[in-house]
């Protein structure tokens, strides 16, 4: 597996982490919708949150949440709207972003809720 796969695997399992500790039910992971994909979907409350992770080794072109696109977004706004009606969700739906930095020197963890507004 190439080394960027492990990272990205790595700083997944350290969101989902992350999440369960502060009270977040992990509904999915990995979830795909053709060729979308959203890395964690979580309950928390009376929301759905559809989070995307990025992990980087270093933050040396910026922090590694910055790199959520509003391409992306377009994306994780479909795949999102596809899960809620596949599974007839009723919640309102929230867009988290958690950027990650590991390396030798740190372990950083940035999660920003409600990083961006879907455009239904």
């Amino acid at each position: 597996m190439a080394e960027h796969n492990e990272l990205g695997e790595l700083g997944e399992a350290l969101a989902a982490v992350h999440l369960k500790k502060n009270d977040f039910e992990i509904m999915e992971r990995n979830w795909r919708y053709g060729k979308e994909e959203v890395d964690i979907i979580a309950r928390k409350g009376d929301e759905l949150v559809i989070v995307e992770v990025k992990t980087r080794n270093s933050d040396f072109f910026g922090d590694p949440e910055q790199a959520v696109s509003k391409s992306k977004q377009t994306h994780l706004v479909r795949a999102a709207h596809a899960y809620v009606t596949k599974k007839d969700i009723d919640l309102e739906v929230r867009f988290d972003v958690i950027g990650i930095v590991i390396n030798k020197k740190e372990r950083r963890l940035n999660h920003i809720e409600g990083a961006f507004q879907p455009r239904w």
